[in-house]
This record gives C-alpha cells, sequence and structure tokens, in this order.
C-alpha cells in the first residue's frame, strides 16, 4: 500500500475509516456494524480524586454497586444442582446456587446467626451449612437447622430464610444485582444482546480465567482497556498491521462499544507498510521471521486473513464460519457494560472483568477469561488462576500471545494511579480525548449521573 492516505472528516484521523473498510468487505455485513453513532460526551476534566477518594469509593458501593447489574459467574461453572460459585464485591459476597436444572438463586453469603461467611469457594452441596454452630438452610434458601433449637425460640423459618439477590442470565453469563428492585437485566443490556447474540455466548467454553490484583483504583485499571489511543506508544510492535487512530467508537445508554480495525495500518507510520508487511506483523512476525506466505500481489491482507480464519472456525462454529465478513474475522470490537463488564465481540474471545479489591481505593482485581466456541460436547471450563504479586500477566501463559499485551498495559496503571495523586498537586482533573477515549467519558457520563456528583 502506497500513497497518500484519504481523510474523510476533519475531527476524525486520517487514513481508512472503519467504514470505509466494511464498504470494501468481500461478504455481507451484519446490520449492526454498519451503524456508527455521534457519541459527544464534552471536554471537560474528570476529578482526579475519583481514583482515590474513599468518600467516592463508599458513594460507588451505595449507588453502583448496590445497585446495578453485574457479571458473577459463567453458568457453565454451575451445571449442575447444588453447584456453588462466590462473587464478591466491594466487601460484600454473594453466593450463586444451582437450585434446579433451570433456575438459578444467589444469597447474601452470610450466616444470619453470627454473619460467619457461608462458603468461601465453589463447589458442590446438598445444603446451605455454615461451618462455624451448624445453622443450615435448603437449596432454596429455606431454614432447614438451628442447632440447640431450645436456645432459639425467636428464631423460624420465617425470619431466618436466607436473603436473596436478583439474578438474570444471558449469553452463558450469570449476573446479579443486589437493588431489591431492579430493573429487569434485558432492559439493562440494552443493545448488546441484539449485536452479540450473532456470535453465541452461550456456546462458549471457558478456555482461561486469570485474574491479578492491581495497585491502582478499579477505574484506572479498566480505562487501559476501553480505547486503541495507547496503542501507539504501549504496542508499537502492532501498528503496521492495526488501525488504531481510525478506530470507531459508540454508545448506548449502559454500553459502548469500540472497534478497531486490523489488517490496516496506523496512521501514526510516517512510511506506509505493503500489504505483505500489514499480514507479517498480523501473523505477530518479528524482523527476523521468515513470512508464513507469500501474499499474490493484488492481495489485500484483510482479505486473505479473513479467508484463512473462516476455514479454521469451521472446526468450532460449523458451517456458520462462511456467514462471517472479513471484518468480523479480522477486527476487534470491545464493548462495555456499565459498570464493569468488558465482553469482546466476534470470535476475539476475550472478556474483562474489573473491581475494586476490598475497600481500598487503590488496589483492583484485574480478570481476563478467554471464552473459545466449540462443536459438540462442552469441554470443562477452566477455574480462576490468581496470579501472585511477583508475578505479571507475561507469566500467564494460558492467555497466549495476549500475555504480552496485557504485561504492556499492566506496566503502566500502577505508575497512573501514583502520577495522579502528583498530577494533583497542580492539576486537579484528568483530561481525555473527546473521541478517541469517548469509552471513557460515556463511562463518567453515566457514572456521574448515578453518583450525583
Amino acid at each position: 500500500m502506497t500513497g497518500t492516505l484519504p481523510q474523510a472528516r476533519e475531527d476524525r484521523s486520517p487514513g481508512a475509516s472503519y467504514q470505509d473498510l466494511v464498504a470494501a468487505d468481500t461478504r455481507e455485513v451484519p446490520k449492526f456494524l454498519t451503524i456508527e453513532t455521534e457519541p459527544d460526551y464534552g471536554v471537560a476534566d474528570i476529578p482526579a480524586h475519583f481514583y482515590w477518594s474513599r468518600e467516592i469509593a463508599a458513594l460507588e458501593k451505595e449507588k453502583i454497586w448496590l445497585r446495578t447489574w453485574q457479571f458473577a459467574c459463567r453458568e457453565e461453572l454451575i451445571p449442575n444442582i447444588g453447584d456453588t460459585e462466590v462473587y464478591d464485591i466491594a466487601g460484600i459476597s454473594v453466593l450463586i446456587v444451582r437450585t434446579a436444572p433451570d433456575e438459578i438463586k444467589a444469597y447474601y453469603n452470610a450466616c444470619l446467626h453470627r454473619g460467619r461467611q457461608l462458603r468461601e469457594e465453589a463447589g458442590n452441596v446438598h445444603e446451605l451449612r455454615c461451618p462455624f454452630h451448624g445453622f443450615c438452610w435448603s437449596l432454596e434458601g429455606e431454614l432447614a437447622h438451628v442447632p440447640a433449637a431450645w436456645d432459639f425460640p425467636h428464631v423460624n423459618g420465617e425470619n431466618f430464610r436466607l436473603p436473596e439477590v436478583a439474578v438474570g442470565t444471558w449469553g452463558g453469563f450469570v449476573f446479579v444485582n443486589l437493588d431489591p428492585e431492579p430493573e429487569p437485566l434485558m432492559d439493562y443490556l440494552g443493545v448488546l444482546p441484539e449485536q452479540l447474540d450473532r456470535w453465541d455466548f452461550e456456546g462458549r467454553y471457558t478456555q482461561a480465567h486469570v485474574a491479578k490484583v492491581l495497585p491502582c483504583n478499579w477505574k484506572v485499571a479498566q480505562e487501559a482497556f476501553m480505547e486503541s489511543f495507547h496503542v501507539v506508544t504501549t504496542h508499537p510492535q502492532l501498528l503496521q498491521g492495526i488501525g488504531d487512530a481510525n478506530s470507531q467508537y459508540d454508545a448506548w445508554d449502559n454500553v459502548s462499544r469500540a472497534i478497531t480495525p486490523r489488517g490496516t495500518p496506523s496512521p501514526h507510520l510516517t512510511v506506509q507498510p505493503t500489504e505483505q508487511e500489514i499480514f507479517d506483523a498480523m501473523m505477530g512476525l518479528g524482523l527476523d521471521d521468515a513470512p508464513v506466505m507469500t501474499l499474490p500481489d493484488d492481495a489485500r491482507a484483510r482479505s486473505v486473513i479473513g479467508a484463512a480464519t473462516r476455514k479454521k472456525m469451521h472446526d468450532s462454529v460449523g458451517d456458520f464460519a462462511e456467514e462471517l465478513s472479513d471484518t468480523e474475522c479480522v477486527d476487534t470490537f470491545f464493548y462495555t457494560v456499565f459498570p464493569n463488564f468488558h465482553p469482546w465481540g466476534a470470535y476475539n474471545r476475550t472478556c474483562y472483568r474489573f473491581r475494586p479489591h476490598g475497600d481500598d481505593p487503590e488496589q483492583s482485581v484485574m480478570e481476563c477469561l478467554v471464552l473459545s466456541p466449540f462443536l459438540g460436547e462442552r469441554p470443562e471450563p477452566a477455574r480462576v488462576r490468581w496470579l501472585s504479586l511477583e508475578e505479571s500477566f507475561v507469566d500467564a501463559h494460558d492467555l497466549g500471545p495476549l500475555a504480552r499485551v496485557f504485561f504492556q498495559d499492566e506496566y503502566n496503571i500502577g505508575w497512573v494511579q501514583k502520577g495522579l495523586h502528583t498530577m494533583a498537586q497542580n492539576k486537579p482533573g484528568v483530561t481525555f480525548g473527546r473521541y478517541q477515549e469517548t469509552k471513557i467519558r460515556h463511562f463518567y457520563h453515566v457514572y456521574r449521573r448515578r453518583l450525583g456528583v
């Protein structure tokens, strides 16, 4: 590819836009990928103290963590009656239980006697018995046994039923909401199901699940994964095959989307690569590595990789692979559902979750799941692997080539948290870009409305 790339509009980066690439696709592109919204959330700074204030963290707990739908676990982890999972958020523990083949319940994970957590980890049980004194409930939350019942005449089945937490499912994900009167889950998810259902998230299995405690606020952590603006500096090895600054950003209600085109060069490059160089970059080749294949003179890297991906996807999605457009095979679609759920679209397989670590506003938990399609019998899902303080994401070999990319992001965010305190001595707010950081601005649009700040 040579010459000057087109510039469609002055408020966007030069180069081919995502919609330009869609128009040249060799297959029919799903309609929702041809939609481009025009989000505009202004240019105001975001107060830096949002990232460390204990008062803000307390507001988040009250207005967000106790009031919004959150991804708690994958349904595949609790396939059998009596299977349990534990989801902890902001000092609150939720116990998720499979109570019937077609029913999942969730309870506040605490004994009503002295408050001892009922379960600390996943497992299969036939009852919910407190390990401290033996108070016991059925899987349905009904009081089943009171030790030394003669000493508890004031305890009965009516006033000692386990308090429930609202549960909903979509796409193989289990969601919980601690609000006593939550809005319906599907209303909350908005456009997400109609866009992601095409890629059958229910028909996925957890191939890998890695978690790590990070030295930063949960918002700092997730913001590193909500834009492609950082690619030019943090992931320079990707530039020949990624249109980072040509990403498209969209937003609807609680959902935002970014689409970063691949198989097209970064507009930051001063010398435009050939299609062969674009292809080699997407294959992850170094300067001294032999090409995987030599492209014909008239071939486009996007089309070649699209065709190869369709062929490979037959093994996991069958004949549906032939319906996939080039963009679905090549590009990166990363969605965010407020406040902390980040599934990637098409078959990129990545899914993130970010949470506060207990009640410390300057620590967080980052989790990465690899959700892979399959045919035939469902493979066993991977259990979460916690990285130690001494380990980094580069040690998470089960994440494959993504481990190196996550390590590059992980390296930055602790320094962001530290630098925010320094910056705030002279500049009280964080300055985000108007467009390239749209997803972050959309997040704060919803966040500030919910918190009233």
